[in-house]
């Protein structure tokens, strides 16, 4: 829990610092220590100062910060033999042994008779010589892999074997270092020579051990193997080495970008320059293989895919967009290009289906990406000069090209698509090419179309004028790529009222038979799959209405065609098929009108939005219950896996919604589970929009609530799935997000120390206190019962423990309230607090007068569970001090303990014992006397006085 220091002088900042830190709370010594360095003029007392802030980084684990600190007060005392040990701390913790011992030894020489000193020293010299005994043995297999593939007469199976062999040895610390420092990197860049594909692809993987988290190793290999070389790796014609560079350049991206600001930092020894020429360096050559005829069309969009996550800024918050700038200054002609080229025409770069896609996502982040009205009318202009410049070209290529741009631009920055499309001759150079006999210049027309029907500003023309332009064509074309398309356009039209079931286009029934026909070209195999996703396209659209919904849900045979759709090689489905289940699902946001202002509306005469009867929840509960028969959490998982622009972030947050549709009855839960459901949430609950990132996190809730955590997450993703819930516990999720957060937290927390470690890491306890005093009663319960397991921690023990908190009298209050669950909660907390802190024994009479009667209140419960937990805090009370467990026998509390202690039914035999070792506990202290009967048997105690 931070600390508000207040405006003090540097040594009473100091000295706060010094109490929150003996009392646990690290953040708020943290908070002190540097409020005093900025107010601190004297050279000394910051050089304490540092070395007491170094102190709380290592209690944090922030190594990097604890080392820096600890030498900024070697700087102005290096006898300062505290901050020299911290110092060796941190740096061994950050894997520099050499440095580490020699500051310990250094301690050592200082304080010769400190064992913590002696027992660091033995420990880093066991450290060193294990690392020197493992990298000689691992040079050893280096060399070996070395002199296999550099022998030409050795078989080609054993040369692949070693080739494996090598990336297994980067991925660990040691074998990464002999590979780089035996020019390792040569020998690859010979390997990437040999176009052989599975010695290619293991080449490309070693470099990935070499490179991941090193920004050293990642500079030095940049400038030895050079950009121009890996991006003709990743252009050459295979798919699976295009993609396998695509990973290396991403992991080198990052190496470069994060390093500089992670503890990767520690791992190099050198200080090393900017990255800025390497990073620069490597977009350019990415920008120039954009329009590159001789570039795979697997291998363009793996540079724009390296483009479009590497470009834009991280956070809006960080002013710096050069990068964006830059990109689009050296390479928006050349993106232009590309998604400008026809695929039919043959004077253009070889693309995939998802190339224009790609393009339309990559203008999109681009123009997001910048901060002013100067810099987005400077990104319009270029845009429109070059759809200009195409289009007054002589020639019908020119103005295909020019047509297909701006296609691009509608599914991308969609302002700029708006003014290019009103360009004067455009609109109408498109509605007379939809008339044309030839079928590349028809089909590129009514693509535009299409597109362009989606757009506020162009929808009304194109309702008044392209609808029967469209009929015509999908009555009258011979060619089923054409009437599908044309289909699309008449989806998108017919659903301008969206889910408003009085707003309607065309007349009742007209979606259900372009729907019926879109199932038709959807089950279609003869169509090939880029005509095909154009039929999910007009679904997604149409299923905004409630009977076209369930029509899809009854059809297994176009569920099946539209999953198998969702999990090819066309990235470009993803954002129709997500969009489709949304609709399907019910899974968008609705805002339910006033009923006040509809009357209002209704008198007023205005237009009142109204729900179809089948959008009901009984509906929407059958149609789930189809979707997840015929398979429909397979295909999520597969579309979350995809490696592609295409899955945008909006994207991402219909896949959210529908998983959290999914999860929504209790009973489908496990269906969601064991076909990877789980899986597929953790990286949705990381990555999107704000809005998907809550709708995957709760739906991750959901599931912790009700399946056991660790086989829904196994191994190691269930220490993943601890930050989304904890992102749940915030003001602006609602309560019901808050409540099923701090349910799934509970289950977590009572699994395991570590998984309360990461809880308290990820600043989890602080929220869970603010909620214990929550209005809404599920949520203050809940809130309890998830402190009553992460109390099993010593750490939150401690903050009970710390002196001036009311941490404690909050347990003894709600221990006393009416709400049973709450009761439960508190009591059980408190139980586990007096039995591990029973210093903390003491300070309960002092909670409230009425703690007496809140313990006895649990004695006299009808409920079990409460009197278990009301024996045990007696017992522990007892205990702890006599002065304590005499005021409990002068009180009712000895008579409810002797009806305690004579037991009952076997379900109350815990109580029984417990309530006799109360009273066994009184005897030995000799506050109360025993009675027995004429043969000996059957205590019965009597309060007596002490002998």
């Amino acid at each position: 829990m931070n600390v508000n220091c207040k405006e003090k002088d540097p040594s009473s900042l100091r000295e706060e610092g010094n109490t929150l830190f003996k009392n646990c709370n690290i953040q708020g010594a943290l908070c002190c220590y540097t409020k005093a360095l900025n107010l601190s003029d004297n050279q000394s007392e910051s050089a304490i100062l540092y070395r007491n802030r170094a102190a709380c980084y290592l209690k944090l684990e922030d190594y990097a910060k604890a080392e820096m600190d600890a030498s900024k007060a070697l700087d102005t005392d290096p006898g300062d033999v505290k901050a020299r040990f911290r110092r060796a701390q941190a740096m061994q913790k950050l894997g520099k042994m050499d440095q580490a011992f020699l500051d310990a030894q250094k301690c050592a020489h200082m304080e010769p008779k400190n064992k913590a000193f002696q027992d660091m020293l033995r420990q880093l010299g066991a450290q060193i010589q294990q690392k020197a005994k493992q990298l000689s043995s691992t040079d050893a297999r280096v060399q070996q892999m070395f002199k296999v593939l550099l022998d030409t007469t050795a078989q080609a199976s054993d040369r692949q074997k070693a080739a494996q062999n090598l990336v297994v040895l980067s991925r660990e610390e040691a074998g990464a270092e002999q590979i780089f420092r035996n020019d390792g990197v040569k020998l690859l860049q010979r390997l990437l020579q040999s176009e052989q594909g599975e010695i290619m692809l293991s080449a490309l993987r070693t470099l990935v051990g070499l490179c991941t988290g090193h920004q050293s190793r990642t500079m030095a290999i940049v400038n030895e193997l050079g950009m121009e070389e890996l991006c003709a790796v990743m252009g050459s014609g295979g798919e699976a080495v295009s993609l396998a560079t695509h990973h290396l350049l991403q992991v080198m991206f990052e190496a470069l970008t994060e390093g500089m600001r992670r503890e990767i930092r520690g791992k190099d020894e050198a200080i090393l320059p900017e990255p800025s020429r390497e990073l620069r360096s490597m977009l350019r050559h990415l920008v120039e293989m954009l329009p590159a005829s001789k570039v795979s069309g697997p291998g363009r969009d793996s540079a724009i895919n390296l483009l479009v996550k590497q470009v834009p800024r991280k956070s809006q918050k960080d002013p710096d967009n050069s990068l964006a700038l830059w990109v689009i200054d050296q390479g928006l002609k050349k993106i232009l290009e590309v998604g400008g080229t026809v695929p039919e025409l043959a004077n253009g770069p070889p693309l995939t289906d998802n190339t224009h896609m790609s393009c339309s996502v990559l203008l999109s982040k681009l123009y997001d990406d910048l901060k002013s009205d100067k810099e987005r009318e400077n990104f319009s202009r270029l845009c429109e000069e070059y759809v200009q410049h195409n289009f007054d070209c002589l020639g019908m290529e020119s103005k295909l090209r020019a047509i297909q741009t701006v296609s691009v631009l509608l599914q991308g920055p969609s302002d700029v698509g708006n003014r290019t499309l009103e360009m004067s001759g455009i609109m109408d150079t498109i509605i007379s090419l939809c008339a044309s006999q030839d079928l590349t210049h028809q089909q590129v027309a009514v693509e535009a179309l299409i597109h362009a029907a989606g757009k506020a500003k162009r929808a009304s023309f194109i309702t008044a004028n392209g609808v029967a332009l469209l009929k015509d064509l999908y009555k009258k074309s011979e060619n089923d790529r054409i009437r599908v398309r044309a289909l699309v356009g008449l989806c998108k039209l017919g659903s301008a009222g969206g889910t408003d079931f009085s707003m309607k286009q065309f007349a009742e029934g007209s979606t259900l038979k372009l729907a019926k026909q879109c199932r038709k070209w959807l089950c279609n195999e003869s169509l090939p799959q880029n005509s095909r996703r154009w039929a999910i396209e007009g679904l997604a659209y149409l299923t905004f209405d409630a009977d076209v919904k369930e029509e899809l849900a009854e059809d297994s045979q176009s569920l099946s065609a539209m999953f198998q759709l969702a999990k090819s090689e066309d990235k470009t489905v993803l954002f129709a098929v997500g969009s489709t289940l949304v609709n399907c699902t019910n899974s968008y946001d609705v805002d339910k009108p006033d009923p006040q202002m509809v009357e209002l509306a209704k008198y007023a005469k205005q237009h009142v939005p109204e729900e179809h009867p089948k959008d009901a929840p009984s509906f929407v509960q059958q149609r789930l219950a189809k979707l997840l028969e015929a398979g429909v959490v397979s295909a999520l998982v597969c579309m979350v896996k995809q490696e592609s622009p295409a899955l945008t972030e909006a994207c991402r947050e219909c896949i959210s919604r529908v998983f959290l549709a999914l999860v929504d009855r209790q009973e489908d839960r496990g269906t969601v589970v064991a076909q990877g459901g789980g899986k597929a949430l953790i990286p949705l609950a990381t990555e999107g929009t704000d809005v998907g990132k809550i709708k995957a996190a709760q739906a991750l809730a959901k599931i912790a609530i009700t399946s056991n955590p660790e086989i829904a997450f196994p191994g190691e993703r269930i220490y993943e799935v601890v930050r989304p819930l904890v992102s749940l516990l915030a003001l602006d999720c609602t309560l019901l997000q808050n409540f099923e957060a701090l349910m799934a937290l509970t289950n977590l927390a009572g699994i395991s120390e570590r998984l309360r470690q990461k809880i308290i890491k990820e600043k989890a306890v602080p929220k869970v206190e603010g909620y214990m005093f929550e209005e809404h009663e599920l949520v203050r319960a809940a809130a309890t019962e998830c402190m009553c397991n992460l109390v099993l921690s010593t750490e939150v023990q401690k903050l009970f423990a710390a002196p001036g908190n009311d941490r404690l009298k909050l347990l003894v209050l709600y221990s006393g309230e009416d709400d049973e669950r709450l009761r439960k909660a508190a009591a059980g907390t408190l139980a586990m607090l007096t039995s591990e802190q029973p210093e903390l024994c003491a300070r309960v009479p002092g909670t409230t007068s009425h703690w007496l009667e809140i313990l006895q209140a649990l004695l006299l419960s009808e409920s079990l569970e409460l009197q278990h937990r009301g024996v045990v805090i007696t017992l522990n009370l007892m205990k702890a001090e006599r002065e304590l467990a005499e005021r409990l026998m002068e009180s009712e509390a000895l008579e409810i303990l002797s009806v305690l202690a004579k037991g009952g039914t076997p379900e109350q035999s815990a109580i029984t014992r417990a309530a006799q070792q109360c009273l066994d506990t009184a005897l030995q202290y000799g506050i109360i006397k025993s009675n027995r009967g004429k043969d000996g048997e059957g205590k019965h105690p009597l309060a007596g006085t002490e002998p």
